[in-house]
């Protein structure tokens, strides 16, 4: 069964860190490995917000209000994709998920994760951000 989970939320005060583990089982390696990944976040009542993506050539994008405090990696081989997010904000508070759908190329960007529905997405990780 292929299953995405999400885990590292947590909370913290403004200026504080934290690291986004997601789990990708079920998928063989190689077809993983050409998988194009990423985080989108969700605040009740707002839209979601496709938040970074790796392509599986391994090009990366982000949004521009996380860009220079947030990095997104990934480990084919564990099957792991992560998302290192420093000098948090209150406004980065939200759920956080994982996607991940094969192929793409250089279409792969944030927004295009929205675009996939929920076979596609984790569960989720809060993150809350105080100031």
């Amino acid at each position: 069964q292929v299953q995405l989970v999400e885990s590292g939320g947590g909370s913290v005060q403004a200026g504080g860190s934290l690291r986004l583990n997601c789990s990708a089982s079920g998928y063989d390696v190689n077809f993983f490995t050409g998988m194009c990944v990423g985080w989108f976040r969700q605040t009740p009542g707002t839209e979601r917000e496709g938040v970074a993506t790796i392509a599986d050539d391994g090009g990366i994008s982000y949004t521009d209000s996380v860009k220079g405090r947030f990095t997104i990696s990934r480990d084919n081989a564990k099957r792991l994709l992560y998302l290192e997010m420093n000098n948090l904000k209150p406004e980065d508070s939200a759920v956080y998920h994982c996607a991940a759908r094969y192929g793409y190329g250089s279409a792969c960007k944030p927004t295009l994760l929205l675009d996939w529905g929920k076979n596609y997405w984790g569960q989720g990780t809060q993150v809350t951000v105080s100031a």
